[in-house]
C-alpha cells in the first residue's frame, strides 16, 4: 500500500525546500570552517597531529557511518521528526564547540555534531523526495546542491573573516544560526511522512557498519605515524574487514535490511554510488588540504586563505542548477562524466604550481576543478532516489549519502596519510629518524613545530619537501578522478529499464537476493 500524497501548495513546497537548503548550507560550514581555523585551533587547544586530524575526521566519520541508519529511522519513525531532532542536536553540539577548551572534548563534540547532521540530512532529503514528483524532483535536488555550494563557496572566506575578527569559536555560531532558521521553517511547513511498510531499524547492521567504518578510518589515520608493521594498526584494519564481512552477512539474512544488497546488481545503481564517491578525491579533500597549505605553510592570513578557496567553490553557487536544466537535452551520464574529466584537468594543472607560487596563478586551475565538480554535484542526490520507489527514499538517500560522506571521510584519511608519507620520502635522510614526526607536523600546517624537531634542516628544505609531496599527490588525484569519470560513463549510462526493474524488486513485500 503506497503512502497517500496530500495536496500541497507551491508556497508550502517552497518553504520545505528553503528549510532543507538552509540545513544543506550549514553542513559544509562544519568542515570548511574548522579547516580554515585549524592553525588557530591548534594554537589555542594544542594537541598532537593525530588529535588535530580528528578535528575534521571525527565529524566525517560519524556523519558518514550513521547516515544509513538515520535514513532507515526516518522511513520508519517519521522524516519530519528525524529532520527536526537532527537539527536540534546539530545546533546544540555546534554551540558546545564554541566553548570547548580541550582538544579531546572538541573532537568528541565534533563526532556528536556529525550524528546530528546525519539525522537532519537524511530526514530533510527524504522529506523533500515526498514533496516533489519525478519531473520536479531532480531540479529540486539540484537547488539543494547549489545551497550546499553556497556553504562551500562562502564558508572559507566567512570563516576567515570571523576568525580574524572574533576568534575561531565564533565560526560555529554561523552554523547555529542556519540550523535554527531551518528548524523554524521545518517545524511549521514540513508534513510528517513515513514508509508504512517499514519494519524498524536494522540495529545489527547499523552497529556493525559503524564499527567497520570507524576501525577503517582510525587505522588509516594511524598509518603514517605507526607504519604498516605496527601490530595495533594491523589489528584495527583486520577488525574493520571482519566487521564489514559480518555486516554483509547480516544484510543478506534480514527481511528488511538497512542496505538492500540486491540493488548492486543494477549497473545504473552502482554508477550512482561511484558518482557519490567521485568528488571525494577530486574536490572535497582540497577543501581541507588547501587552507592548511595556504595559511599554515605559505603564511597567508585566514582571510586571504579563505579568499583563495572561493575560486574552487564559487562554481557550486550556480552550476548545479544549470546541470539540472541541462538534463532536458543531455543524458546525466554525459554531464557527470564530462564534469569529472574537467575536474581532473584542473587537478593536473594545479600540480604545476609549487608552494610559494603567486596566488593569482592558482586561481584558474582551482576554478577549473570547481567548474568540473559542479556538474555532477547538482545531479547526484536526484539520481540517488531515481532508482528506488519513493517510499524507500530514506534508504536511497541514506545509501547514497553514506557512500558520499564515508567516501569523503576515508578519502581524507587516505590522502592525509599519503601526503605525510610522500613528505617523509621527500625529506629523505635530512630528517633522519624524525622524518615521520616532521612530516606529520608539516601536513597539519605547523612549520615551526616541524623545524623545532630538526633544527639542522632549513625551513626552505622543509617547504620544498612538502611542496614536492603535494604535487605528487595532485597527480595521483588526477589519475583517480579520470578513471572514475570513465567508469561513470560506462555504468551510469545504462538504460532506464533497469530502474523500472529495481522498482519492481523493491516493491513492498518483495525480497530479492543479490
Amino acid at each position: 500500500m503506497r503512502e497517500k500524497t496530500r495536496s500541497r501548495s507551491n508556497a508550502g513546497r517552497l518553504c520545505v525546500l528553503v528549510a532543507v537548503c538552509c540545513a544543506a548550507a550549514a553542513m559544509p560550514l562544519t568542515f570548511t570552517g574548522p579547516a580554515v581555523a585549524l592553525p588557530a585551533i591548534s594554537r589555542t587547544l594544542g594537541g598532537s597531529p593525530l588529535a588535530l586530524n580528528w578535528v575534521t575526521n571525527a565529524f566525517m566519520l560519524t556523519f558518514g557511518s550513521t547516515l544509513m541508519a538515520a535514513g532507515a529511522l526516518a522511513d520508519s519513525y517519521g522524516r519530519k521528526r528525524m529532520f527536526l531532532g537532527g537539527l536540534a542536536a546539530f545546533g546544540l553540539f555546534s554551540l558546545g564547540l564554541a566553548f570547548a577548551n580541550d582538544i579531546v572534548l572538541f573532537d568528541i563534540l565534533r563526532a556528536l555534531q556529525g550524528v546530528g547532521a546525519a539525522a537532519a540530512f537524511s530526514g530533510g532529503m527524504a522529506s523533500l523526495a515526498q514533496e516533489f514528483e519525478e519531473g520536479q524532483r531532480l531540479r529540486a535536488f539540484s537547488v539543494v546542491g547549489a545551497s550546499f555550494g553556497v556553504g562551500l563557496a562562502f564558508g572559507p572566506i566567512a570563516s576567515g573573516l570571523v576568525v580574524e575578527a572574533l576568534g575561531w569559536p565564533a565560526i560555529f555560531l554561523l552554523v547555529v544560526a542556519l540550523a535554527a532558521f531551518a528548524f523554524a521553517l521545518g517545524a511549521v511547513f514540513l508534513r510528517e511522512t513515513r514508509d508504512p511498510n517499514a519494519g524498524g531499524l536494522d540495529w545489527k547492521g547499523a552497529v556493525t557498519f559503524t564499527l567497520a567504518l570507524a576501525f577503517l578510518t582510525f587505522g588509516i589515520l594511524q598509518l603514517p605515524e605507526a607504519g604498516w608493521s605496527d601490530p595495533f594498526v594491523l589489528a584495527v584494519l583486520v577488525a574493520a574487514v571482519v566487521f564489514f564481512f559480518v555486516f554483509y552477512r547480516i544484510e543478506r539474512s534480514v527481511a528488511r535490511p538497512m542496505l538492500d544488497l540486491s540493488l548492486f546488481k543494477y549497473p545504473r545503481f552502482v554508477g550512482v554510488q561511484l558518482l557519490a564517491a567521485a568528488p571525494a578525491y577530486g574536490f572535497v579533500v582540497l577543501l581541507i588540504l588547501l587552507p592548511v597549505r595556504f595559511i599554515g605553510i605559505e603564511g597567508m592570513s585566514e582571510i586571504a586563505g579563505g579568499r583563495m578557496m572561493i575560486a574552487l567553490s564559487a562554481p557550486l553557487l550556480l552550476l548545479p542548477i544549470a546541470a539540472g536544466l541541462l538534463t532536458r537535452w543531455f543524458a546525466p551520464a554525459g554531464i557527470c562524466g564530462t564534469g569529472l574529466l574537467v575536474s581532473a584537468a584542473g587537478l593536473g594543472w594545479l600540480s604545476q604550481f609549487p608552494v610559494g607560487s603567486a596566488p593569482g596563478l592558482l586561481v584558474p586551475p582551482l576554478l577549473l576543478v570547481g567548474i568540473g565538480i559542479s556538474l555532477p554535484w547538482g545531479l547526484m542526490d536526484g539520481l540517488a532516489v531515481s532508482v528506488v520507489p519513493k517510499e524507500r527514499a530514506g534508504m536511497a538517500t541514506g545509501i547514497f549519502s553514506t557512500t558520499r560522506v564515508a567516501g569523503e571521510g576515508i578519502a581524507l584519511a587516505v590522502v592525509t596519510a599519503l601526503l605525510s608519507v610522500f613528505t617523509q620520502i621527500k625529506l629523505g635522510s635530512a630528517a633522519g629518524g624524525h622524518a615521520a614526526d616532521v612530516a606529520q607536523r608539516l601536513v597539519t600546517g605547523n612549520v615551526a613545530a616541524a623545524g623545532s624537531i630538526v633544527p639542522s634542516v632549513e625551513r626552505l628544505a622543509l617547504l620544498q619537501a612538502y611542496s614536492s609531496a603535494f604535487g605528487t599527490l595532485l597527480w595521483l588525484l588526477t589519475a583517480i578522478t579520470t578513471a572514475t569519470a570513465v567508469v561513470v560513463f560506462l555504468y551510469l549510462g545504462k538504460g532506464a529499464e533497469e530502474v523500472e526493474s529495481a522498482e519492481t524488486d523493491l516493491m513492498p513485500g518483495t525480497i530479492t537476493d543479490p
